[in-house]
């Protein structure tokens, strides 16, 4: 099996999707992500080469194989795909150290947790989260930095930041003079589904 730090947090979700869905194919998965068809068609061709997916074969898909199909048998349109036993073993041992692996794919040691944070704050700028995690501010654009490449953070620049967007603010409501943080869908759904 290899090194678990190659894969980022696109072929994690996709392990994550396959395992609760079964089999699928690219469109599916795409719309779900809310990615292009075309950034998901490559990472599952690669995650293909790496022999952690596999494609199926057969003229029919039943719903007891595909989960996330309404009928209950359809005839197959799609390359459908689905993990393999190394795919399985991969995304067991990333769910039960999930600090580890965010520390191999960007470096830093409070990775997870300042992701964590990111997610459960909902907005919040990098001054306010290198105070907490007692980094420096440059260290904290840097993580941060890594965190935007890898898929799972986006800057925001809001007019206005109402409590209720900003979890760790004490007031009402706030007007804005920095860059904001937040956790993007796919770090939101790769959240939701890894715990």
């Amino acid at each position: 099996m290899e090194d678990r730090s190659k894969f980022i947090p696109l072929h994690l979700y996709i392990l994550v999707h396959l395992k609760r869905a079964g089999m699928d194919y690219a469109k599916s998965i795409s719309k779900i992500a809310g990615i292009s068809i075309d950034v998901i068609e490559n990472a599952l061709n690669e995650m293909e080469r790496k022999g952690i997916i596999e494609r199926t074969h057969g003229s029919a898909i039943k719903r007891t194989e595909a989960r996330f199909k309404l009928s209950y048998e359809v005839r197959r349109h799609h390359k459908y795909y689905r993990l393999t036993n190394n795919g399985e073993k991969l995304l067991r041992t990333i769910k039960n150290d999930v600090d580890g692996y965010f520390k191999d794919i960007t470096g830093f040691e409070k990775a997870f947790d300042v992701f964590m944070f990111i997610v459960k704050a909902k907005y919040e700028h990098a001054a306010y989260i290198a105070k907490s995690f007692s980094m420096s501010v440059e260290q904290t654009k840097k993580l941060l930095t890594e965190l935007i490449d890898l898929g799972l953070v986006e800057e925001s620049k809001p007019k206005v930041l109402k409590k209720k967007h900003r979890r760790a603010k004490p007031k009402n409501e706030t007007r804005t003079q920095h860059k904001y943080y937040k956790a993007t869908r796919l770090g939101r759904m790769l959240i939701r589904y890894l715990f």
